[in-house]
């Protein structure tokens, strides 16, 4: 899709993925508003658009207007959401009122004011819940862990009926472990990486909690792509996918890359998983995304170690901004 001219709303715009994303649209051509509420304990951060070139409407999702963003869009990204799981469980009520119901007020919204706007929905791996099988397909039964995961589900659910009832094109990817420049890393509230570059880049060790779990990590890059590319494309409207990265490793073998591409000095501890975070953790995951490769052609191109390096150059000069 040529992108220049292109009207384009993106929620959690100034998020970790929603920035990325408007980095990669205005460098396109794409006229591009940014939408997003600066929530405490999100991963938006004014830094994150700095040369951008997009508006930005500093605005909470549950309560703006939103028909006049809407207005006259040709794609909404939708990545406006409350993403920690811990902060799920202990406020459900306000992890309900983003995921979900801010969700059915931007649906309503765009039916008047954006009637045939492509949706491209940032949807999650975690209300998969504890795989029963690996590699995790889109056809494995949905066993949300915790309230975030629940609340999550709803969300891409309410965008679905959508696309069912009211014709409207969707696509839903539901994503897993994300990383890369402009993550939140002050610290683990998007994903344990997060805290980790933090910790090294401050000379800091960073702990391993377990260390046999698998995780396949997947670069902000190839996201960005994967979002271009749903949203290009009129035969992945009313799908959900799953999205993943590079092969699969062991978050010991993670937390050795990263202590490889940090340097002399860098280092980790393993412990126990918490208690209260055993009870929610999902064990191993990595998902099977051959239907979005097979569709699309798509594929992760920043193999782990690599992503790893890139993130933690791009990070050590900015530190000051993220903490």
């Amino acid at each position: 899709m040529d992108w220049a001219g292109r009207k384009i709303l993106v929620t959690g715009g100034a998020g970790f993925l929603g920035a990325n994303l408007c980095h990669t649209l205005g460098a396109r051509g794409a006229r591009v508003t940014a939408l997003d509420g600066f929530l405490f304990g999100g991963g938006a951060n004014p830094a994150n658009l700095e040369g951008a070139g997009v508006e930005l409407v500093r605005a909470d999702i549950r309560e703006v207007d939103l028909r006049p963003l809407c207005e006259g869009a040709e794609v909404i990204f939708n990545l406006a959401a409350q993403t920690s799981h811990m902060g799920g469980q202990k406020d459900p009520l306000a992890d309900i009122a983003v995921n979900a119901v801010a969700q059915v007020r931007l649906i309503q919204a765009a039916r008047e004011a954006a009637p045939d706007a492509v949706v491209v929905h940032a949807s999650t791996r975690q209300f998969y819940g504890r795989p029963l099988r690996l590699p995790v397909d889109e056809e494995h039964p949905v066993a949300p862990p915790d309230a975030n995961g629940v609340s999550k589900f709803a969300g891409e659910q309410y965008w679905m009926i959508e696309h069912r009832v009211q014709g409207r094109p969707v696509v839903s990817l539901r994503l897993t472990n994300c990383y890369g420049p402009r993550l939140r890393i002050r610290d683990a509230r998007q994903t344990f990486l997060g805290i980790w570059i933090r910790n090294v880049l401050e000379g800091k060790p960073f702990e391993v909690w377990g260390g046999a779990q698998l995780r396949d990590m997947t670069y902000v890059d190839d996201v960005t792509e994967a979002f271009l590319a749903a949203a290009a494309t009129p035969a992945y409207h009313g799908r959900v996918f799953n999205i993943g990265g590079a092969p699969p490793a062991s978050l010991a073998e993670i937390a050795a890359m990263m202590v490889a591409a940090a340097g002399p000095g860098a280092r980790y501890d393993t412990r126990e998983f918490p208690a209260d975070r055993a009870r929610i953790d999902i064990g191993s995951y990595h998902a099977d995304d051959t239907a979005f490769r097979t569709a699309s052609g798509w594929a992760p191109r920043v193999m782990l170690e690599d992503g790893i390096r890139r993130s933690l150059e791009w990070f050590r000069p900015r530190l000051g901004q993220y903490l």
